[in-house]
């Protein structure tokens, strides 16, 4: 009966850490949660675009680094590369400058 026990115990700490395993990952998931990253896409390389951007959606952008169009980045990684969070008219001034 001992054994049987310390089997049930066993599995309620495996199964409590589990939970508690699956309780924790979507704050950590969330770090490196994929945002709209306009301005960064070279032509044909964007993974969308907004509305006003004239074309419908992936690998169809006609310039380079659109305010129009994005790429789907971390927060961080939008950032470094002088991205914007939302879209705008015009090309990325900063990437133009990087040719």
């Amino acid at each position: 009966m001992n054994t049987r026990i310390s089997a049930l115990t066993l599995g309620a700490a495996v199964a409590s850490a589990l939970s508690l395993a699956a309780i924790a990952a979507p704050a950590h998931a969330a770090e490196g949660e994929k945002v709209h990253c306009y301005g960064v896409a070279k032509a044909g390389e964007n993974d969308c675009a907004n509305k006003a951007a004239g074309h419908s959606c992936a690998t169809q952008s006609k310039v380079d680094y659109s305010g129009q169009d994005f790429k789907a980045l971390t927060k961080e990684a939008c950032e470094a590369a002088k991205g914007s969070l939302t879209a705008y008219e015009g090309s990325n001034p900063a990437m133009a400058a990087k040719k």
